[in-house]
């Protein structure tokens, strides 16, 4: 079956069904927040009804988990060692051996209302890499909408970049197009079809020859990454079958911002880093690349729903029947941590862009669904990825919710009688030796976290780095408060059928 040809194929909600394939499409976008909400009731019924088991269970949860953080603090430590060793590889000097000079570079930046500081650097950075630029297409995916100021911006960068690169074309993707949702995936699969029409069709040049980057606007290359890049996609086993992800850091800005934000910045770093060592459970994330001959095989992004970034994998691999992967390049690109104008701007600001991230639940009953129906892809895989999805949200959602504040609830609802037993008394012993183990963790975070630092400002003075150090410590609070509660937050969303729209994360520099 060719399912990207199906009408199941760009679905973004299950309004846009009928029938029974609504019915069972809304089902699976209630499954995330059922689950979810449901592991909260019973941490309350459970202790009350049947403590002795709800001991038990948090006792070999702690333990599941304490487990789980070495195998990960493994991955992060692999991924490290290798990140580190990559960046510091002439990647030019290992292209030698490689016929690459038929390759072009495709790179979409799509832009909103950024300041004229973020643009600047970004398109700065890329005319500053190895590779050769007349083999570079770069675009501004700029907006109707977005009014006079981005179109001021627009014509400075045009009038400083049109002569660097091989070719620079603006894109004004119009507002209000019938079935497209505002956002980057619609804005990017705009300004893609028209360097199509415009540029690589009118220069005759394959599709199996562009290599596409749907980068953030304010994502910093350094000088070796499109070499690092084309190394990965000439050495792959399939590049028209496969996406390239980079380590994303969020540097820009680092030592502007607050220290809560660059927690929270920092520790999606650490697990996509983790991730890069599971490609089997790996997706595309952020900033990305793939082969032009996939994307427009499987029709770009979508552009009725939020999560483009991760879509387009889900997308490739329904398409192709499970013949699709991603490539962990094991390479950093730089991108802003979260900053506002003011302290509670930023607090706020944080809480809406981890919710837009986990806005991904709505991958959960597309990818589901589209496993149903999509008889040629192997079992095994659908049964691989239904399982990672799930687990990831919940986990998510649940994982910290549970080791703070099970243990407590047990003991507070279990009655006079369970807490007059030994089990009651050795709970929060257990429990607490086993957390502190996995303090390891944390400790090797920390350390990874500080090996891809930028260089410190002059003015930073004794008290911020020693809070630089001890922000750490209240990452068991923060990944409740920026983890937990905006991904329930999501996962709610969806269950009742309130979807959120995209949001742009704003880029403040100080």
């Amino acid at each position: 079956m060719d399912f990207k040809n199906t009408i199941y194929y760009k679905i973004g909600r299950a309004s846009e069904l009928s029938g029974r394939d609504r019915f069972w499409y809304r089902s699976l976008e209630i499954l995330p927040g059922f689950l979810t909400w449901g592991t909260i009731l019973a941490m309350f019924l459970i202790p009350f009804f049947f403590p002795y088991f709800g001991s038990i269970f948090i006792i070999l949860f702690d333990l599941y988990w304490l487990l789980k953080i070495f195998y990960f603090s493994i991955y992060l430590y692999q991924n490290w060692r290798k990140t580190k060793h990559n960046m510091e590889l002439d990647w030019q000097e290992r292209l030698v051996h490689f016929k690459y000079d038929h390759l072009y570079h495709l790179i979409l930046l799509p832009f909103y209302n950024e300041s004229k500081e973020v643009v600047e650097k970004s398109l700065e950075s890329l005319s500053f890499v190895r590779y050769d630029k007349r083999k570079m297409i770069v675009v501004l995916a700029s907006e109707e909408k977005a009014g006079d100021d981005a179109r001021e911006i627009v014509e400075k960068m045009k009038g400083r970049f049109t002569d660097t690169f091989g070719n620079f074309l603006v894109t004004v993707h119009p507002k209000n197009i019938p079935g497209e949702m505002s956002g980057k995936g619609s804005n990017i699969a705009y300004a893609v079809e028209e360097v199509r029409k415009n540029i690589i069709d009118q220069n005759h040049i394959p599709y199996e020859n562009i290599i596409v980057s749907a980068f953030d606007i304010d994502t910093v290359c350094l000088p070796d990454y499109f070499n690092c890049l084309t190394w990965n996609f000439l050495t792959a086993e399939n590049p028209y079958r496969s996406s390239f992800q980079p380590v994303p850091l969020y540097n820009n800005n680092l030592w502007d911002t607050h220290a809560f934000s660059r927690i929270s910045s920092t520790s999606n770093t650490l697990f996509q880093m983790m991730q890069q060592e599971r490609p089997e459970q790996l997706e595309t994330f952020s900033s990305h690349s793939m082969s032009f001959k996939a994307l427009y095989e499987i029709g770009y992004w979508q552009k009725n729903m939020v999560s483009e970034d991760s879509r387009i994998f889900w997308n490739a691999l329904l398409a192709y029947n499970g013949d699709y992967k991603v490539i962990p390049m094991a390479y950093p690109i730089s991108m802003d941590a979260n900053l506002a104008p003011s302290f509670w701007q930023t607090v706020k600001s944080i809480y809406k862009q981890q919710r837009r991230w986990s806005w991904g639940v709505e991958n959960v009953p597309y990818v589901i669904f589209g496993f149903i129906k999509n008889k040629m892809m192997p079992l095994k895989k659908k049964i691989i990825f239904t399982y990672v999805l799930l687990d990831g949200f919940w986990t998510r959602s649940m994982g910290s919710i549970i080791i703070l504040l099970s243990g407590w609830l047990i003991l507070w609802l279990g009655g006079k009688g369970f807490n007059s037993t030994i089990l009651s008394y050795n709970l929060p012993i257990i429990t607490g030796n086993l957390m502190k183990i996995t303090m390891v963790g944390l400790i090797l975070s920390a350390i990874v976290s500080f090996g891809f630092l930028p260089p410190h400002p002059k003015a930073l003075g004794f008290k911020q780095k020693i809070i630089f150090c001890l922000q750490w410590l209240f990452i068991p609070f923060l990944v409740i408060i920026f983890g937990s509660i905006p991904s329930i937050d999501a996962q709610t969303r969806l269950m009742f059928g309130k979807y959120m729209g995209f949001w742009v994360t704003p880029k403040h520099r100080k």
